[in-house]
């Protein structure tokens, strides 16, 4: 009766051990709003005026890819990131996630996801522009949520420049629209 006592034991430990990392705590960062004019591109997709939707679950024990004084990278679950734009959905097969937090100006979160559109891949940019102090150096070591949440997002009126913008790339044509919205976490 007793080896049968510490089989048990050594079964419920490995089953408890082994669904911890499945339990660890994850934050769903949402970027929603409206599409605006293309600020380069030819839009192909049509998706000025449209809805704009970056959706990811980012795991809080992540270890980074890469770091600097002021940012880090994360690579991110194959799923991890859905896009929609203009009202279709992507998910993303791959996807990084970068959080930096300059000196001066604002803080960003920039989602690259690798998409595919029957069959032919394509990859989605999601820059966030988040309020000055929205993120702490805690970011460098793993994932955290971003405070205030919800933020007010402001489009970028200038592919590249400041602001919250989507970027879509497909059969070697890239398309920026601004996006007007909210960030929550």
């Amino acid at each position: 009766m007793f080896p049968r006592r510490r089989l048990l034991s050594l079964c419920a430990a490995t089953l408890i051990l082994g669904l911890c990392p499945l339990m660890a705590a994850s934050i769903t960062y949402t970027i929603s709003g409206t599409l605006g004019a293309a600020l380069s591109g030819s839009d192909p997709l049509g998706a000025s005026g449209g809805s704009g939707i970056v959706t990811a679950v980012v795991g809080t024990t992540l270890v980074r890819t890469s770091k600097t004084k002021t940012s880090a990278t994360y690579t991110l679950a194959a799923g991890a990131v859905t896009v929609v734009i203009g009202g279709k959905t992507y998910p993303a097969s791959s996807s990084t996630l970068k959080y930096s937090f300059p000196p001066a100006g604002p803080d960003t979160m920039v989602f690259t996801a690798t998409v595919s559109v029957d069959h032919i891949k394509g990859t989605v940019v999601g820059t966030a522009s988040l309020a000055k102090g929205s993120l702490t150096a805690a970011v460098t070591k793993h994932p955290h949520k971003f405070t205030p949440s919800p933020q007010t997002l402001t489009a970028a009126v200038v592919a590249g420049g400041p602001g919250t913008q989507i970027e879509y790339t497909a059969l070697g044509s890239s398309t920026v629209l601004g996006l007007s919205g909210s960030a929550s976490n």
